[in-house]
């Protein structure tokens, strides 16, 4: 037997049945037990392998590998060095910590081979040695014969020998909306893509009609579900947005820092200083500068964020993740399933007399929306629809509604109730006689249907336009029947289609009972009119895409739907014009052969995709992502899954998705809303504000102990603070009050911001203005203090104790300077963070607590102060509000053109 994967020989899409299974060699008693075992042997179980999983001491470990991180050890390393065990293990603890929260978000991630393996985990019916037998689908083997059926989930790849009316769900493989009809007859061309290969099923999808017998061709990771589980493997998810800021701010802080003590020791050596001293007062400096505080800070903020988003439907799988959406430029969001319902509805009843009527799609109403004397002709049309029909539904108990059954069928019973006709009323009136079946060679189903009672026959029929037309000589006008006029119904039908709709066309007639009721005897009926079928968009989608391009993101739409079916979807978001058009997936393979220049030229500013594969999803987020942007990717199928793992953050439908989807993703939607993707972004944006607000906290008030210690140094005075003092502003005072910061709520125009440049610093030039006004003046004025007590005859540690409250107070002062980068102290909201509140109180009476406590007054080497001395450093303090003020209206002036 040839191989099947053999590369060198035509795909199996482009050959006949009869030459598959001469390749296969596969016979009509199918494969014998032996040859089983010896083709389980050749190619192994029917199953994806495991992915071994990082372990949590490794998760742990990866922690530490960050710049910020690198200059934290540094800094415990060096205090170790000089004995300062006190300030190394504070140092040591909060690292400790950090690791800890970072390794186990990171211990449910990355499992999308997992869930891949469990969509196989299935039952199939072959055929072997000559009898019908049900196994395990991981024991199927390239050439097994398979019977499929409405309702099975496909077990593998494979050819079609025969379809009744097979239709399948590939929408988690290829995005395709609608189920795709099967020809086993049909010869694709060899490099057909997957959406076009008629008569091939493939592992994962879904039977929603029909029947159908056929060969397996490829198991395992040789299926297209076994490929995608290869290339998310081979996929490198992107760096997300923040931490390259934080590398970036990092490697900034790290060389500002070694500048500064290297400055320091060349003035101390010309000083001839003892290097021993030199030392020490370096490893105080770095204490100062380094905010010790910022991992627990940033973990926090995400925390919050984290549970914000979750009151607004959205799940946060990786803390960073928070950020990464409100950092996103781009938003490449599937189509089917997330800005539509993925649930075919009959939306536009249209006549060939150019008159329409729009029925609302979506979920069944409680009850009828069209009276049935609002036009006569839509009555009959549906009652057409609903006795020509194969499915079922009807009222649960609970209230819900219960169907099942084509899903066409489906869609044309839920509008028939909407005009107020049930299957079951109608039946009674006109049960049915005899039935023309659905075939794919006939393109067309027929009922006929007695009514005993008036001695009248009812003949029913719906199908394509082209089928329906020979049959009928009328059709049905706002003047009663007419003669039929082709040309009409054609461009009618032509229309629907331009629309992305699935057209179907309705005819009714008399005639006999005792007639034969064959496709033959189908003649002098009326045309009624076309129903075209959409797949709706979700609520909110439209409102939603709208937002997020007046927050200046880019919103592009990926599926492997029909180029007109996405053009008309992506109008109606309005999310294309009429003049644009779709790039489909031969335009971007066409581009990757000129090189990434011309692929990512065609991605530029491309906003809909059509018939793209799931590797081609993937090449343009590559492709996005190559230009600077920051990329987040919608999807809830296995197709989705590959770009979802790759892209700056992942986001998956936590209601209709796929475990695969779910798995490679970030963040998921728990109401499968494209809104609520807005609402995770307007969060993320007040998450990055908010680690903004409080990396310029720690910093400013780092960047003031810097100048302290640069200022005492040069004048050759005293350390102002000791190693143990600067651990207490660092890690207690300031880490109580950085949590009011991470509460801070929006500001209440994130929405109407344009997103951050992706290159943009955390330290902007607003950023860097605000910290060295801010390191100046609180700085400075500690160093004035200082020195002025000095003067005064003051005894070195009392003069430290005035300083250490003195910048306590800064601290209270200042994280109200925190609250916004643009607006004045005095137009923020005083009560509505009162955690920023009690955190401020909190701070201070701590300290003031340690004043008066005998160990804390030995370990921090303090002392009680008058209230009269308290005063007076308050006064000091306020400075600060004046200062940053004066910034304000410097910056504003400064952007103003």
């Amino acid at each position: 037997m040839t191989t099947p994967d053999s590369d060198h020989l035509a795909p199996w899409h482009n050959l006949t049945a009869a030459e598959v299974s001469t390749r296969l060699d596969s016979g009509e008693a199918g494969l014998t037990k032996a040859e089983v075992s010896r083709r389980l042997e050749q190619y192994g179980t029917n199953t994806l392998p495991q992915p071994r999983l990082t372990g949590f001491p490794r998760l742990f470990i990866r922690q530490f590998i960050s710049p910020l991180i690198y200059v934290l050890l540094a800094a415990m390393v060096v205090s170790l060095i000089a004995g300062k065990f006190a300030d190394a293990s504070f140092i040591g603890l909060i690292l400790l910590l950090n690791a800890l929260i970072g390794a186990l978000q990171e211990n449910h991630a990355n499992r999308s081979a997992q869930a891949l393996r469990s969509l196989m985990v299935i039952r199939a019916r072959v055929v072997r040695d000559g009898k019908v037998t049900e196994i395990s689908a991981e024991n199927l083997v390239p050439g097994d014969k398979v019977l499929l059926s409405s309702g099975d989930r496909v077990p593998a790849d494979m050819r079609l020998l025969e379809a009744a009316g097979l239709e399948v769900d590939e929408s988690v493989l290829t995005g395709e909306s609608l189920p795709v009809l099967k020809n086993s007859e049909l010869i694709c061309d060899a490099d057909s893509p997957i959406a076009e290969r008629g008569n091939l099923c493939f592992a994962g999808t879904l039977v929603a009609a029909g029947r159908g017998r056929a060969l397996v061709t490829a198991t395992g990771l040789q299926t297209e579900m076994g490929k995608l589980s290869q290339t998310m493997e081979a996929a490198h998810s992107a760096k997300p947005p923040l931490f390259q800021r934080i590398e970036r701010f990092s490697k900034k802080l790290t060389i500002a820092l070694l500048v500064a003590v290297a400055l320091l020791a060349a003035i101390e050596l010309a000083r001839h200083t003892d290097p021993l001293v030199i030392f020490m007062t370096a490893v105080a400096l770095a204490v100062s500068a380094i905010p010790e505080g910022l991992p627990m800070a940033l973990t926090l903020v995400l925390s919050v964020g984290t549970r914000r988003m979750v009151k607004r439907h959205v799940i946060v799988r990786k803390l960073v993740a928070v950020e990464s959406l409100g950092s996103c430029t781009v938003i490449a969001t599937d189509k089917t399933g997330t800005l539509t319902e993925n649930h075919l509805t009959a939306r536009k009843v249209v006549f060939c007399d150019d008159v329409s009527v729009t029925i609302d799609g979506g979920k069944l109403p409680s009850a009828p929306e069209f009276p049935q004397h609002t036009d006569a002709r839509v009555t009959r049309l549906a009652t057409v629809a609903a006795l020509c029909n194969e499915a079922e539904l009807r009222p649960l108990e609970n209230g819900e509604w219960h169907s099942s059954g084509d899903a066409v069928d489906q869609a044309l019973l839920v509008m028939a109730h909407k005009v107020g006709l049930t299957r079951r009323g109608l039946e009674a009136h006109w049960p049915e006689q005899a039935q023309i079946h659905y075939e794919p060679a006939l393109g067309f189903a027929a009922t006929r249907h007695v009514n005993a009672q008036v001695q009248g026959t009812l003949i029913c029929v719906k199908g394509a336009l082209e089928k329906l037309l020979p049959m009928c000589n009328r059709m049905a006008t706002a003047d009663g029947d007419m003669p039929l006029d082709a040309e009409k119904a054609l461009s009618a039908m032509a229309r629907l289609a331009e629309q992305g709709a699935r057209v179907l066309a309705f005819a009714d007639g008399g005639g006999s009972a005792s007639d034969q009721f064959v496709p033959e005897s189908l003649h002098g009926l009326c045309l009624l009119g076309l129903v075209g079928m959409f797949d709706p968009l979700r609520p909110g989608a439209a409102a939603a895409v709208a937002e997020c391009r007046a927050a200046g993101i880019h919103v592009c739409m990926l599926t492997g739907d029909h180029p007109r079916t996405a053009l008309s979807i992506a109008q109606e978001l309005k999310l294309a014009d009429s003049g644009d058009k779709p790039v489909t997936g031969v335009d971007l393979a066409s581009a990757e052969t000129h090189g990434p220049a011309a692929l990512d030229a065609l991605t530029a500013d491309t906003r809909v995709y059509a018939r793209v594969s799931p590797e081609q999803k993937l090449t343009i987020v590559q492709s996005l992502q190559r230009q600077g942007q920051f990329v987040a990717v919608t999807g809830d199928g296995v197709n989705d899954a590959p770009a979802l793992n790759s892209a700056h953050v992942g986001v998956a439908m936590g209601e209709q998705g796929t475990e695969v989807a779910k798995e490679s993703a970030d963040l998921l939607l728990t109401d499968d809303n494209f809104s609520s993707v807005v609402a995770g972004v307007e969060e993320g944006r007040i998450a990055y504000q908010n680690i903004r607000k409080v990396i310029f906290f720690l910093i400013s008030t780092g960047a003031a102990e810097v100048v302290l210690f640069v200022l005492s140094t040069t004048f050759a005075m005293p350390l102002p603070l000791t190693a143990v003092q600067l651990l207490w502003l660092n890690l207690v005072t300031n880490s109580i009050q950085s949590v009011g910061l991470a509460l801070e709520p929006g500001e209440g125009d994130e929405m109407r911001r344009p997103p951050r440049p992706p290159q943009e610093s955390l330290f902007n030039p607003v950023m860097l203005r605000r910290v060295l006004v801010s390191g100046v003046v609180m700085g400075g004025l500690a160093f004035i203090s200082f020195y002025w007590l000095l003067q005064q005859g003051w005894e070195v540690e009392t003069a430290r104790n005035s300083v250490l409250l003195l910048m306590v107070l800064f601290e209270n002062v200042q994280v109200f300077n925190s609250r916004s980068e643009s607006r004045s102290i005095f137009r923020q909201p005083f009560f509505s963070n009162p955690i920023l509140l009690l955190g401020t109180l909190a701070a201070q009476g701590i300290h003031i607590l340690c004043l008066y406590s005998p160990l804390m007054q030995e370990v921090l080497g303090v002392s009680p102060v008058s209230l009269n001395q308290w005063g007076v450093l308050l006064s000091i303090a306020l400075v600060q509000v004046l200062a940053m003020e004066l910034l304000l209206r410097f910056n504003r002036w400064k952007a103003s053109p």
